[in-house]
Parts: structure tokens; C-alpha cells; sequence
């Protein structure tokens, strides 16, 4: 009967490039499945909110709660990698996002502001292992590529999550007939999607792509040590400086809080002036879409053009967004699109060009507590523009919030200048 163990460490370090091929094809079909989850409950979960609390002010809360819980769930994901591996951490992230459906669903059904409350601060668990997926694709790559293997897991999120909004509405009726608020229906789709990114990834995901590194990363040492007569430090490169850390994370933090503030109150926006959980859903696709569609080309940029270069873009983009948005007419569906299409590209811009910052100042050693701690810091901006923007749009309006957001991401450019220049 035939071996059929998985190939040594060794065997595995011997051929990374191999392993990484393999490694990306799963992330790629967790991500699929995990886009859809993420997607479909971002869609209602405003809407749901204003529905059982009668108040637009607090509209903001399931995205701040979602949010909050993300920020949680990236230390917890980030702890348990770097001690056990990707693998295990991010099926238990996502395990976590699906029971956190479960419970928005029965909160809908007993109509429970409680429970809703506490299940969706679970359920934003999806959301953060969602994107700690995408270190997982980094962990493995070569440092002039790491931009483009972050852009292939970010981009495999874009068919899930154009498909899942624009299920709401067909998942609302399917609820209706058991019983469950339509604007609930989603949620059934969420749990289902993150359920199944779990098991791919608790299943398939093997070699372990940070275990493996750290095997490559001490083989190719020991070759060093050898060479030389010296052991080589750190993980094989030269110390990066602490600053590229503070940046990285300033860039993707700026860009989540605009990019979820105005995301957020779109949809509300939508439905108060006519338009059917439809038309919002088709807004938040092309939204979606345009967070993680433009990736490849994105990680080619970062890898060809810089860092800071793209990061400095990823400003100007949100600017233009929140413009567009703060401009465009109530009746307007195309406007509000086309403002949510640059919401979600200066997001992408952000988040590539940040994500490689930091992945190329963190040692390995050190690497995946690091990006956990990071993702704290994007998910507590995320909740802090969610529960912001109900109550700015409810004292000021959403014109007001969206150009305010686009302000703010131009202090990208500051940051990005001062960096540039002290390098």
C-alpha cells in the first residue's frame, strides 16, 4: 500500500516554491467561501439593527460590534498561529464567525436586542480571520512577490463577496418560509460560508505555510552558518527599522476607518430615500467587488512601484470617494456605486501596501503575534468609524460623513512624506 503521509519538513523546505503553490490554492478556495459570509451579513446587518431598535442613530452598532469582535479575535488568531500554526488558528476564527450567525439568527426570531448585540460581536470573528488569511499567503513567498501572493488570497474574497450581497434579497424569503425575519436571511448564508472555510482550511491547508517558513527560514541559516562560519540572524535579512511597523499599520488603520464609516451608513442612506434592499445590495457588490477585485494588479504595483507610493494613492482614492459620495444626488444609485468603487479601491491600496510594510519590517520569529496585534488596531478603527458614523449622520447628515472621511484618509500623505524622507 502506498505512503500516504504528508512529505517531510524537510522534503517540504527543500521545494517552498511547490508548497506555496499549493498553499494559495486553498487560501484561494477558503477565501471564496468566507467573501460570501463576510458580504452577505455586512449587507442587512444595519438595517436589522434599525429594525428591531427603531432608530437610525444606533445603526451604526452592528458594524462597531462586528468590528469590536474582529479585534478580539485578531489576537486570539494571531496568538494561536504563531504557536500552533495558520492552520488552526484560522479555522477556529472562522468556526467562531459561523456560530456568531447563528446566534444573529435566533436573535432575529425572538426578537432580542441582547442577543443581537452579543452574536454580533462573535460574528466578527469572520471578519478578522478573513483578513488574517492573507498573511498566511505572504508567510511563504519571496520578499519581491510578497505584495502579489497578499493580492492572490485578497482577491479570491471578490467572488463570495459579489455573490453574497446580492443574495440577501433571495435568503430573506428563503427565512420567510421558516419563520426567521428576512432581513435575518443572510445570516443563514454567513454561517453556512464561514462553517465551510473552516473545515477547507482545518483539512486541506497542509503544509502549514508559517511552520514551513520557519523550517525554510532555519535550513537556509544553517546553510549561512556553514558558509561563513558565523550563524546568521533573524530570519535571514537584515533588521528593519521599528518606524516601518508604525506606518504599516497607520495606513491600513486610516483606510478601515473611512472605508467602514461611509460603508456603513450607504446602505441605511439607500433605503431611507426609496431604494429596495436590491439596489443596496448591488451597491455594496460593486463595493465589495472593488475591495478585493483590483488586488493582482495592486500587488504588482506595490512590488514594482513601492510601498509608500501605493499607500500615499490609497489616500487620495478614499478622498475622492468620500467627494463623490458627499455629492452625489439621494435618487442616484450610480453615483453612490461609483463612490463605493473608490471606497473599496483606496481600501485595497491601503491594505496591500500596508500589509507588505509590515511583512517585510517583522522578523519571522515574531511575525504572526505582530500582524495580530496590527489587525487590532484596523478592527478597533473599523468600530470606531461604525458606531461614529450613525450618530454623525443622524446630528449632521451623510454628506457630512462622507467628506469628513475623505479628509481624514489624507493624512496618509503626511505620514507616507515623512517617511520617504527620513529614508
Amino acid at each position: 500500500m502506498g505512503d500516504l503521509k504528508m512529505p517531510s519538513a524537510d522534503t517540504l523546505a527543500a521545494d517552498p516554491a511547490a508548497a506555496q503553490r499549493r498553499i494559495l490554492k486553498v487560501l484561494v478556495a477558503s477565501q471564496i467561501l468566507s467573501g460570501a459570509g463576510l458580504a452577505a451579513g455586512i449587507t442587512v446587518g444595519a438595517l436589522l439593527a434599525q429594525d428591531m431598535l427603531g432608530t437610525t442613530g444606533l445603526a451604526g452598532l452592528p458594524s462597531a460590534l462586528f468590528t469590536a469582535g474582529s479585534a478580539l479575535t485578531a489576537i486570539g488568531v494571531g496568538r494561536i498561529s504563531q504557536s500552533r500554526g495558520r492552520r488552526p488558528g484560522l479555522a477556529v476564527g472562522y468556526l467562531t464567525g459561523a456560530l456568531g450567525s447563528l446566534g444573529v439568527i435566533t436573535a432575529a426570531v425572538i426578537d432580542s436586542s441582547a442577543l443581537l448585540f452579543v452574536a454580533l460581536f462573535v460574528y466578527g470573528a469572520g471578519s478578522a480571520t478573513n483578513l488574517q488569511a492573507r498573511y498566511a499567503g505572504a508567510d511563504l513567498a519571496a520578499p519581491t512577490h510578497r505584495a502579489r501572493a497578499v493580492s492572490t488570497v485578497l482577491v479570491a474574497t471578490t467572488l463570495g463577496g459579489v455573490v453574497g450581497p446580492n443574495l440577501a434579497a433571495p435568503t430573506g424569503g428563503l427565512a420567510a418560509t421558516f419563520g426567521i425575519p428576512r432581513l435575518a436571511g443572510p445570516f443563514l448564508l454567513s454561517g453556512a460560508a464561514y462553517a465551510a472555510a473552516a473545515l477547507v482550511l482545518a483539512f486541506c491547508l497542509r503544509p502549514d505555510p508559517l511552520l514551513l517558513a520557519r523550517v525554510v527560514d532555519e535550513k537556509s541559516d544553517r546553510v549561512a552558518a556553514h558558509a561563513t562560519g558565523a550563524a546568521a540572524a533573524g530570519d535571514g535579512a537584515p533588521a528593519k527599522p521599528r518606524g516601518g511597523v508604525v506606518l504599516g499599520a497607520l495606513v491600513m488603520v486610516l483606510t478601515q476607518l473611512v472605508m467602514v464609516a461611509i460603508m456603513t451608513m450607504t446602505p441605511i442612506r439607500m433605503h431611507d430615500h426609496g431604494h429596495g434592499t436590491a439596489a443596496s445590495g448591488l451597491v455594496i457588490a460593486v463595493h465589495v467587488g472593488s475591495m478585493y477585485l483590483p488586488s493582482p494588479l495592486t500587488g504588482r504595483l506595490v512590488d514594482r512601484c513601492g510601498r509608500i507610493a501605493v499607500a500615499a494613492t490609497s489616500g487620495v482614492t478614499l478622498f475622492a470617494a468620500g467627494l463623490v459620495a458627499a455629492l452625489a444626488p439621494d435618487d442616484s444609485v450610480g453615483l453612490l456605486a461609483l463612490a463605493l468603487a473608490l471606497l473599496g479601491l483606496g481600501w485595497n491600496l491601503g491594505l496591500v501596501s500596508g500589509t507588505a510594510i509590515i511583512t517585510d519590517t517583522v522578523p519571522l520569529a515574531t511575525r504572526a503575534k505582530t500582524q495580530g496585534m496590527v489587525d487590532v488596531s484596523i478592527a478597533i478603527a473599523g468600530a470606531t468609524g461604525g458606531l461614529a458614523s450613525g450618530v454623525v449622520v443622524d446630528l449632521a447628515g451623510y454628506p457630512v460623513l462622507a467628506l469628513t472621511g475623505g479628509i481624514l484618509a489624507l493624512a496618509v500623505l503626511p505620514a507616507v512624506a515623512a517617511t520617504a524622507h527620513g529614508r
